[in-house]
């Protein structure tokens, strides 16, 4: 029990430490950002930077969903408290989906204007750096979180690894669009909404995938075939044992809950019966994972 709550406190600390990181970066971006669209004149760096607001704002959820999810079961949560990370996930996928249809909306607005005969202010150099660091900035920082997240098999910080390199497509669209209208001339300041309206639709591609398996774990899926499969596989595995059914499984947080029945001899003693359901309540805890929910109900073969 020492050594699963010790796994715990450093599996937080490992989940702060990435998320920490990411929130310095991101704040230091917005600032530069807020910064150049201004001097820059670039609406399209603004909008850049209120994307990496959003940024540091699903930081700030992480850090405080991961510390709810970390905690231990009590008497009001007897499974734990794993569904605040996924509900975290949720949350980031969410924010995602928002930004995308944001940066679609105002892209098309844009482009509108510009079929109507307007024309879009010409950014400054300043805008166009603050792009370039932005993308190679966000990219490493996507590298560095999502390596962390799936070492320590986190959904929410994987999440939010994606949310990192969203803002680096972002600003590769703001890099093109305002590269173009430099190199180019006013005329050709509309490849930065052009540019936008594509991202979005990466953006938005990459919320959908963190908001259904999400969503599919807050509703109670059960876990994909293969696993049931092998579920089953060790189940069966052990001599004596027959007919497992009612299986029922779900995942909670970065954990599995396993609940099925089995068949065994009606005249094994209770002691019997006890000891080989635990032995396989521990090969599946190898197979899944130590903090695997497991509960087997022994039935006589009929």
């Amino acid at each position: 029990m020492e050594n699963k709550d010790k796994e715990t406190a450093r599996r937080e600390r490992e989940i702060y430490k990435v998320t920490i990181v990411g929130s310095v970066v991101n704040f230091l971006l917005l600032l530069f950002k807020f910064f150049a669209g201004i001097v820059g004149h670039s609406a399209a760096m603004l909008a850049d930077a209120v994307h990496s607001l959003s940024d540091f704002v699903t930081d700030i959820i992480v850090l405080v969903f991961v510390r709810l999810s970390s905690k231990p079961e009590d008497a009001d949560h007897d499974y734990g408290h794993g569904k605040y990370e996924t509900l975290a996930t949720a949350i980031i996928g969410l924010c995602l989906f928002v930004v995308g249809l944001g940066i679609l909306w105002n892209g098309g607005q844009s482009i509108w204007h510009v079929l109507r005969g307007g024309i879009l202010p010409r950014p400054g150099i300043l805008a166009l750096v603050a792009a370039i660091v932005s993308i190679v900035s966000k990219e490493v920082l996507y590298q560095y979180t999502v390596f962390k997240g799936r070492k320590l098999d986190s959904q929410a910080v994987v999440a939010n690894a994606w949310h990192h390199r969203s803002d680096a497509f972002s600003s590769i669209g703001t890099l093109v669009g305002i590269g173009g209208a430099i190199l180019l001339g006013d005329a050709w300041c509309v490849l930065d909404p052009i540019a936008a309206v594509v991202v979005s639709f990466f953006i938005l591609k990459v919320s959908v995938k963190l908001l259904v398996p999400s969503m599919n774990e807050l509703l109670e899926k059960s876990l994909p075939a293969e696993v049931e499969n092998k579920i089953y596989e060790i189940v069966l595995s052990y001599p004596g044992v027959t007919s497992p059914h009612h299986l029922r499984t779900r995942r909670i947080g970065t954990r599995y809950s396993i609940d099925l029945h089995v068949r065994m001899d009606g005249h094994l003693s209770l002691e019997e019966a006890h000891h080989c359901t635990t032995i396989i309540e521990q090969r599946l805890r190898q197979e899944f994972g130590q903090g695997t929910y497991i509960s087997i109900h022994v039935e006589p073969i009929k």
